[in-house]
């Protein structure tokens, strides 16, 4: 008999929607099509497994993989023994990934064929590791080393682990670069994140009849918390794509006459934009939401003419929140552009100041939240976990404005955060990269705007006397050891940095003066 305890776990979520409607569509990704039934049974599957090779309760496992079945399966089979899944972020170097499974403590390390480059020559990298395994998704010989994830599954059986999960008890630990030059490890418990689900289910109107396409990274808690496990919640039917390729993306909504779509403003832009864009009939799209960036009034009109009746809705948070936080509904898109939207079901938002008064309507603080949805804390980090939680709030590191019907504006970040194309760069991060390049005496990374990206990194530059720099030769130098959605796309060069009497460099007068250059 299973453990009383465990009752509202993430573990028991594909259980139930299988004794429900174990013959409906659940997951489809290429030519693989799992039916709930069939989805819980390779959860199962996947659990026994893990416990086959020693991995119990509070024990880490990384994955470093596009999109497929198996990050959804891993999740769920992780979360039925009580352990903990740590997602890398596909696009870092290995030296990045190194750092994120390392400082997680993960004991298997489960990569996909296609990033087996990325580690499997540096292994002595990776000194925690015990096991690891490949997602084979191609055809071809899986190397010395490694265990086939799938082969390995085939051979377990398909009865659920008796392991008695707590609410409280970590699940995901993904990884924020937050505003440090190092990622912070964000602990999200199960009931942490069940109360993100019931946000997202109620604000987001989410229907067991909906079929979404899910194709924006499965790292993200984005895609998979607020849309991926959600919809396996509700008993709604799933199509992952591999990447977020706008030809595939028009080609699964076609094909699946799908009702729902999630991606940033990029995306969205980029679908609008493709020359293949009349080929499809997407017109069975009827929600579609977005986040990372405020998508641009002319763009949301297109999208609103071009897919008639489609309901728009526009998330924001971070990772420390589950993530969402705030969402602007279909009926206040126009009404209230811009907007973040207000607080969700579970969520408290308030403006705070740096002494940890509210401020009035109307006027600039730093959002901060209360809510069953926020971490847990940072990972081997209680200084950070100290400041995130000062005075009672998780504090999220952007300014913001309520308006007089309370509905939120971002209007800055707090500690020069760049959002480009739905990632976060870290400015500091950057620069510390471009500092150590011989013949740079000073540098400052800035974000400025963009029509594909929304905003792209860029950075000012002052050489040292009697050197000349190039843009192309520090692009290339910071490719060497940054990811390239962390590396400028644009550097400007000037003899002097402007700065206040005690030397802080003002980046706000240079992101004007090369926002008014660049839009030109």
């Amino acid at each position: 008999m299973k453990s009383m305890m465990n009752r509202e776990t993430i573990g028991d979520i594909s259980r139930r929607v299988a004794s429900k409607y174990p013959g409906k569509t659940a997951v489809i990704f290429r030519d693989t099509v799992l039916s709930f039934a069939e989805l819980e049974r390779e959860a199962c599957r996947f659990a026994n497994l893990m416990q086959s090779m020693g991995i119990g309760k509070g024990d880490r496992v990384a994955i470093n993989a596009y999109n497929s079945h198996y990050y959804l399966i891993s999740f769920l089979g992780l979360a039925k023994i009580g352990a903990v899944q740590v997602p890398v972020n596909y696009m870092l170097n290995t030296e990045e990934i190194a750092y994120v499974v390392s400082h997680s403590g993960s004991r298997i390390f489960l990569v996909e064929d296609e990033l087996l480059h990325l580690v499997e020559k540096n292994m002595e990298l990776f000194p925690t590791i015990e096991r690891w395994g490949v997602i084979q998704l191609k055809a071809g010989t899986v190397p010395k080393g490694f265990f086939n994830l799938a082969y390995e599954m085939g051979s377990m059986p398909d009865g659920e682990p008796d392991v008695a999960v707590l609410p409280e008890d970590i699940v995901q630990i993904p990884y924020t670069s937050g505003t440090e030059s190092k990622p912070k490890g964000a602990m999200l418990s199960h009931r942490a994140l069940m109360s993100q689900y019931f946000s997202c289910l109620v604000e987001g109107e989410y229907q067991r009849s909906d079929t979404s396409v899910q194709a924006l990274p499965l790292f993200h808690c984005a895609q998979l918390h607020c849309f991926l496990v959600p919809f396996v919640y509700i008993g709604a039917t799933s199509v992952i794509l591999h990447r977020a390729d706008p030809v595939e993306i028009m080609k699964n909504i076609d094909t699946y006459s799908a009702t729902h779509f999630f991606a940033p403003p990029t995306v969205w832009i980029g679908i609008l934009n493709h020359p293949r864009f009349r080929e499809f009939n997407l017109s069975s799209l009827k929600k579609g939401a977005y986040g990372a960036s405020i998508m641009p009034v002319e763009i949301m009109n297109q999208i609103h003419a071009t897919f008639p009746g489609i309901r728009l809705w526009n998330y924001y948070g971070q990772t420390e929140m589950g993530p969402v936080a705030t969402i602007l509904r279909p009926e206040d898109q126009i009404r209230k552009p811009g907007s973040a939207g207000q607080p969700v079901l579970n969520v408290e938002t308030r403006l705070m100041d740096d002494d940890g008064t509210f401020v009035e309507t109307g006027s600039v603080g730093e959002i901060v939240h209360r809510s069953g949805q926020v971490m847990t804390g940072y990972l081997n980090d209680e200084e950070k976990t100290s400041e995130a939680f000062s005075h009672g709030w998780f504090h999220s590191g952007d300014l913001g404005m309520f308006d007089e019907d309370g509905y939120l504006y971002v209007v800055d970040r707090k500690k020069d955060m760049i959002k480009t194309g739905g990632e976060n760069v870290a400015s500091r991060e950057v620069e510390e990269a471009l500092y150590r390049i011989p013949g740079v005496e000073e540098a400052a990374v800035i974000g400025l705007p963009d029509p594909k990206w929304i905003e792209i990194v860029a950075a000012v530059i002052v050489p040292k006397k009697g050197v000349t720099l190039t843009e192309q030769g520090l692009i290339e130098q910071c490719r060497r050891e940054l990811a390239a959605f962390k590396c400028p796309k644009k550097i400007f060069f000037l003899e002097r940095l402007p700065k206040n009497p005690s030397g802080k460099i003002l980046k706000r007068e240079l992101k004007k003066q090369y926002t008014e250059a660049v839009c030109q």
